[in-house]
């Protein structure tokens, strides 16, 4: 049951994901994003799936519970993708001014 609880709290948190990061692509701007906090959830999901990795209970049981760190990994490629839009943005921002 804590697994799936788990897992609920990982795909609710992650759904909103694949939005965000397209509508960073889209936005072509840095401007109301935080690199601050996308580091901040990236540090979380790293020390979720460390979490996964020394918990001797979780990995005795891997092969049919390596869905729990799927999502964790998924989660934090969504979110690596989502801070590498944004230096992508600042970039633009930055050359938009520069052109003013």
């Amino acid at each position: 049951m804590a697994e799936l609880l788990e897992i609920l709290m990982i795909v609710s948190f992650g759904a909103s994901w694949p939005m965000n990061v397209l509508k960073s692509w889209r936005a072509r701007s840095a401007k109301g994003k935080s690199v601050a906090f996308l580091c901040l959830i990236i540090a979380g999901y790293i020390a979720g799936i460390a979490s996964k990795l020394v918990n001797e209970t979780y990995m005795a049981s891997f092969a049919s519970k390596w869905y729990v760190l799927f999502f964790y990994c998924l989660n934090l490629l969504m979110v690596s993708a989502d801070l590498c839009i944004y230096f992508r943005n600042r970039a633009l921002d930055k050359r938009q001014e520069v052109a003013r």
